[in-house]
């Protein structure tokens, strides 16, 4: 994962950001260390059905509680999280701080998902001060969706 400096004096989220590439059908890393964090999903590349259910499982258990997802089938992924948060506590009541807020953005330009990823995206009961872009994408971005997130 890589880390990209921010501008405070005008960043809302004011967050660290960091970049994680997944194949599809890649193992899922680590990522409690980074809890509470906002996901913003950049969809390149097709996934199946299954491995998409097991992301977003992985995501809510991993203490992303803000996903955004942007590209291919991204209100696929917005179900997806959206069902692995209610899920994960058996479809009952949500404590504030676990809610999982999600949206999709498939009649946008990234530009904008980042820009509202920085200036507007918030969470009811908590504020989220790491984002991860999380890119389905047989080849990586990292350099340029930093820049651009930096930019939004």
């Amino acid at each position: 994962m890589t880390s990209l400096n921010h501008r405070p004096d005008n960043d809302i989220m004011q967050a660290k950001a960091h970049y994680l590439q997944l194949r599809p059908h890649d193992a899922l890393p680590d990522l409690t260390a980074l809890a509470p964090f906002m996901a913003i999903v950049v969809i390149d590349d097709d996934s199946d059905e299954m491995w998409r259910w097991d992301v977003a499982r992985w995501l809510v258990a991993s203490g992303c509680r803000s996903m955004l997802a942007w590209g291919k089938e991204c209100e696929s992924w917005h179900d997806a999280v959206e069902d692995a948060a209610l899920e994960a506590f058996d479809y009952d009541d949500i404590p504030p701080e676990q809610i999982v807020t999600v949206s999709q953005h498939a009649d946008e330009d990234l530009d904008e998902v980042f820009w509202f990823a920085r200036h507007r995206a918030s969470h009811p009961a908590l504020r989220l001060n790491t984002a991860v872009i999380l890119h389905v994408a047989l080849r990586g971005r990292p350099d340029e969706l930093l820049a651009q997130l930096a930019e939004a």
